[in-house]
């Protein structure tokens, strides 16, 4: 298109055609139309936006009456602490569900066999090292994943999965729906859960 041509045109616009609606069977766009005279030179400008119709959705939050809790066995043996930690994390949450309010809980439940079984990635087995505390002036223990094994099974899986929760009044009833076993039976049979490969 030549300089002249485009002076015409755009001289024969005296005003630009905003909101031009063209409809279509499957959508319907918004055609607006800009001409503007940059440096003698006639640019056309097209914003093309789809319509939607805000009444077709709708924004669902989950409350205590319409979440579907769910039970579910996840075997730990040979399975990577952290890696595991943060999937259960993520079910109990309810971050799988389409429904997920962050405010409620809406996860599932969560039932852990082989808790004893579990691996550590390097040298975390000895390296690692959890502190508590009892309250009383020189009360700092420690102790590694190694010991905590030896005489608390459960609790390694219990540590990791509970940093991963909020730390907050959800997140304390939130681990109420961890069940941590040390071996491969546990007492949640009456629920029917159904076992979970991560």
């Amino acid at each position: 298109m030549t300089d002249q041509s485009l002076e015409s045109w755009g001289a024969s616009l005296s005003k630009p055609k905003k909101n031009k609606q063209i409809c279509s069977e499957n959508q319907k766009l918004i055609l607006t139309f800009a001409v503007l005279n940059f440096k003698e030179k006639y640019i056309l400008f097209i914003n093309k936006s789809k319509q939607v119709n805000t009444l077709s959705y709708k924004t669902v939050s989950a409350n205590k009456q319409t979440t579907n809790k769910e039970w579910i066995v996840v075997d730990a043996e040979g399975e990577i602490l952290g890696r595991l930690s943060s999937e259960i994390a993520k079910v109990i949450r309810g971050k799988h569900k389409p429904t997920f309010t962050p405010n409620v809980d809406c996860g599932d439940n969560v039932i852990v066999i082989n808790a004893d079984k579990v691996k550590l990635t390097g040298n975390k087995l000895n390296d690692k090292v959890y502190t508590s505390y009892t309250g009383y002036p020189g009360g700092q223990r420690f102790i590694s994943p190694k010991e905590l094994l030896a005489k608390h099974p459960t609790r390694i899986v219990e540590k990791a999965v509970r940093g991963m929760l909020p730390k907050n009044k959800l997140g304390r009833a939130l681990f109420k729906n961890l069940f941590v076993y040390a071996g491969s039976e546990h007492p949640h049979a009456a629920q029917s859960p159904k076992t979970v490969k991560f």
